[in-house]
């Protein structure tokens, strides 16, 4: 149980929680804030933040009537670790090593890099054959952190609370942002929408088992990445399963026909049902 109060930094330490939600156990992490010069070591700022690293989403917590500065510094923070960024649409910048003599450079208007500049950096990492791609207008340390591998992309989604004590206008107006969700927590409004967020950024599917000639076992979901095949479902049930894998019927939206004989490598969906067949 984290402490809550009407002033600030009431949390102190790492508590750990757990949220059940569609069959899954999903641990939180309620981090204490951070103040401003955090990643130099402020507060115990380098700590806080490097927690980030090792999760899955990020969810900025921010008081919305507060407006955009609380927001701004929490970005600035984290980022100027050099090791966690928060885009939520993929990597700003690929670099590709390749395996002939070639070299191309894929991009948008660049207002900070050139493409010699690129190559000079490559070169310097002794990479002479590649092909990078950048999405967006990069820096050079920002180009650096790539090739390098020091930066950890993940998504992040920003939750603005308190909204009862602001306008509706104001409350639409954070609510459209991209990657932003209102909540009140004092009044408890809009805390489902966030937990389906919550899951949606996860990337987290359920999946269902059965035995021959019984009922589907909707009390223990096998919990899943989004994109993951029957081979998945085979070495989370038992490493040696795949092995003995003869064919699985599949029930559900990931397939054509209820059930469907299926193999290996079959893409699950949320909350299909899988009968698996051993030779």
């Amino acid at each position: 149980a984290s402490e809550a109060a009407s002033y600030e930094f009431t949390t102190l330490t790492c508590i750990p929680g757990v949220i059940e939600y569609k069959g899954a156990n999903i641990q939180l992490l309620d981090l204490p804030g951070i103040i401003e010069g955090a990643a130099q070591g402020k507060g115990r700022g380098r700590q806080v933040i490097a927690v980030a690293r090792t999760a899955d989403v990020v969810i900025m917590m921010l008081d919305a009537t507060k407006g955009e500065v609380q927001r701004a510094l929490l970005e600035v923070e984290v980022i100027k670790l050099k090791n966690v960024d928060l885009p939520t649409e993929g990597k700003p910048i690929s670099a590709t090593r390749a395996y002939c003599f070639s070299f191309s450079v894929h991009f948008v208007t660049l207002t900070q890099c050139s493409e010699k500049l690129v190559q000079l950096i490559l070169h310097e990492y002794k990479i002479f054959n590649a092909e990078v791609l950048f999405r967006e207008d990069c820096s050079p340390d920002e180009f650096i952190d790539v090739i390098v591998g020091n930066r950890v992309y993940m998504p992040c989604l920003y939750v603005y609370n308190k909204i009862d004590q602001i306008s509706m206008e104001e409350v639409d107006r954070l609510a459209r942002r991209p990657h932003s969700v209102v909540i009140s927590c004092g009044m408890k409004l809009n805390l489902d929408y966030l937990l389906e967020k919550l899951w949606e950024y996860l990337a987290l599917t359920c999946i269902y088992t059965k035995k021959r000639g019984q009922r589907p076992d909707f009390t223990d979901a096998i919990i899943l990445r989004k994109g993951a095949s029957v081979e998945h479902v085979c070495h989370r049930i038992h490493r040696s399963l795949a092995s003995q894998f003869k064919y699985a019927l599949v029930w559900g939206t990931s397939t054509k026909y209820s059930p469907q004989r299926v193999g290996l490598t079959h893409m699950m969906e949320h909350e299909d049902v899988i009968q698996i067949v051993k030779k």
